[in-house]
């Protein structure tokens, strides 16, 4: 039976794919470099912003002494991007009241860093029907790991058989199937709806 969801937040909860990548290029473009949207979505989406910069400097000979500046302005942007951009979504906030409201646990597990994750589910408000957010910092290695699945499960003392994880990018789906859970696949945000989320568990716990 399921017992929990666990939801990625960028490109799952939050339309943030596009930040991410604004904030990360205006941050290049001040020491000369720029990466593709291709490269971006084929690549880099769902990775970490410093395992980014050890991608982009292997690839395209970045510093990596202007590794900590630039990650410390990309961030400082995400957060000035997430204030302008980021609001509460009807769909969402009726998907995770209702998950709670059917006694379902529920957590955010990103590899972005606590603050954006703390930041984002706050604006968007979706933070009171979570009972737990992970980030980054929360495990030793990142996804495509699936250390931050495992640990929001052994925390919410839920078993893999009992979890289902919602992913949009490669590396995150990889970490979710790594971890032995139940993966729904998103495409984008929109996706991410109470009915289509609902039908899947019921399917499952049919099995």
């Amino acid at each position: 039976m399921i017992k929990a969801v666990l939801f990625d937040m960028d490109g799952v909860l939050i339309d943030a794919r596009e930040w991410h990548y604004e904030a990360l290029n205006e941050s290049l473009a001040l020491f000369g470099y720029k990466n593709s949207l291709e490269a971006h979505i084929t690549t880099y989406d769902g990775l970490p912003t410093k395992k980014k910069l050890k991608l982009f400097s292997q690839i395209e000979g970045l510093p990596t002494s202007l590794h900590d500046l630039i990650n410390e302005l990309k961030q400082i942007r995400t957060l000035a991007l997430s204030h302008a951009k980021c609001k509460p979504t009807f769909n969402h906030i009726q998907t995770l009241s209702s998950l709670k409201t059917l006694g379902y646990k529920t957590a955010v597990c990103s590899n972005s860093i606590r603050n954006t994750v703390e930041t984002m589910m706050k604006l968007s408000r979706l933070e009171e029907f979570l009972d737990a957010t992970y980030s980054n910092e929360d495990v030793s290695v990142p996804k495509p790991n699936p250390e931050i699945y495992l640990t929001a499960m052994e925390d919410l003392k839920i078993k893999p058989n009992e979890t289902l994880i919602l992913e949009d990018n490669m590396h995150g789906i990889k970490a979710a199937h790594d971890s032995g859970a139940h993966v729904m696949e998103i495409a984008q945000p929109a996706d991410v709806d109470f009915e289509s989320i609902y039908t899947l568990i019921k399917e499952l716990n049919r099995k």
